[in-house]
């Protein structure tokens, strides 16, 4: 006799067996090996929120300049070497220029024999107007006529414009000096302020000459003031608005990767920088506080920039790595068993976060997150402890 179970009864088993599952698994859980991980302890600390640039900065002169001469020629004399120290005003390069020479050498002649003659007919100048005075006496007195009297007026007249022409031919002499002379300065390269030589291009018998409009040409000699020192750094264009002025930064280099530079902000350009298949960037200038840091640096080391937004002292933090997408973190309770808990943020950077709420001082937050079976309910074992 077969019996047929009611609908009752079949749902009756479902949850049975449902139940019975339930229990198998918790106690296969129970039994499974626990997971080793990784914790931190949740403790106070410094909590700072900075930005960093997307692309490596440069250290950069304050005054740097790529001279060339004025003018065109064959190099003649180059009075320095590549790393030298000079001073402002110094020589630096000469370009053959004795044609130059030989005119500044007969404009100064003319000049010479222009400033003689000055003397001959000024003197002449001043004798006839002592002429004409005593003409005057005289045909005062009567002993001469007055066509006499007459004749030595005019001649010191025509003297005395002989007298200032002649002046005024010394002043055209010496103009033409000054144009022979500038024209001589325009094959001398100067330093126009204190640096170090960076680069010397060309040598002795070739030929060089300036950039004409439009067309970059190689300059003659790199100098560069090595006294004053900055980093120029591209920071992202969503970064932009945040960056003020003045804010405090940390300059590293990846030649002294173990030296960190206090500095501040100095510049940020009114425009953002486009650069073909690279984010849209905003270039800063940030200048080291402190001088004397830049003893020994070289100028083209490349350099990050890490500007200080805000920073809170004493604070429950956690690392940065340890959150999960949605502010999600796993702790081992006291149970022994991975708890999933959602916290409340604060302040952040790459290495910790501040923690406003969800945890408490001492909890341990599992930072192995990476490692197979660190899930929620798992039974583990603290393997090591950061920090």
């Amino acid at each position: 006799m077969t019996s047929v179970m009611s609908p009752i009864g079949r749902r009756l088993l479902l949850i049975a067996l449902a139940v019975a599952a339930a229990v198998a698994a918790a106690v296969w859980l129970g039994r499974a090996d626990p997971v080793k991980v990784r914790v931190t302890m949740v403790g106070e600390g410094t909590v700072a929120s900075t930005l960093a640039n997307t692309r490596a900065g440069e250290v950069e002169s304050c005054r740097r300049a790529k001279l060339s001469t004025i003018s065109g020629g064959r190099i003649e004399r180059i009075e320095v070497s590549e790393g030298d120290d000079v001073v402002e005003g110094q020589l630096l390069m000469t370009l053959w220029a004795e044609d130059q020479a030989a005119q500044l050498a007969v404009a100064r002649a003319g000049l010479e024999s222009a400033r003689k003659r000055v003397g001959e007919v000024c003197t002449q100048a001043a004798n006839a107007a002592d002429e004409a005075r005593r003409q005057t006496a005289l045909l005062k007195k009567g002993f001469v006529s007055a066509s006499r009297e007459e004749q030595a007026r005019a001649d010191a007249t025509a003297r005395r414009a002989a007298c200032a022409t002649a002046r005024a031919d010394v002043q055209a002499a010496a103009a033409r000096v000054a144009a022979s002379e500038t024209d001589q300065r325009r094959t001398r390269l100067l330093a126009p302020f204190a640096g170090t030589i960076a680069k010397i291009t060309g040598k002795l018998g070739e030929y060089t000459t300036p950039s004409p409009p439009g067309v970059a040409m190689p300059p003659a000699i790199d100098l560069i003031d090595r006294s004053c020192l900055y980093v120029t750094a591209p920071m992202d264009e969503v970064d932009a608005p945040r960056i003020r002025v003045g804010q405090t930064a940390t300059i590293t280099l990846d030649a002294m990767p173990e030296r960190h530079f206090a500095a501040r902000v100095k510049r940020i350009a009114p425009y953002v920088a486009t650069v073909e298949r690279q984010a849209r960037t905003v270039d800063i200038d940030v200048e080291f506080q402190d001088p004397a840091d830049t003893e020994g640096l070289l100028v083209g080391y490349s350099a990050d920039v890490e500007i200080l937004l805000d920073r809170r002292e004493q604070v429950l933090r956690i690392p940065t790595a340890a959150i999960r997408e949605g502010n999600r973190i796993l702790v081992l309770g006291a149970d022994g068993l991975l708890q999933a808990r959602t916290v409340e943020t604060g302040l952040s950077n790459w290495e910790f976060t501040e923690v406003v709420g969800g945890l408490a001082h001492g909890e341990a937050v599992v930072t192995s997150l990476e490692r197979e079976g660190v899930e929620a309910g798992r039974p583990a074992v603290i393997d090591a402890t950061d920090g």
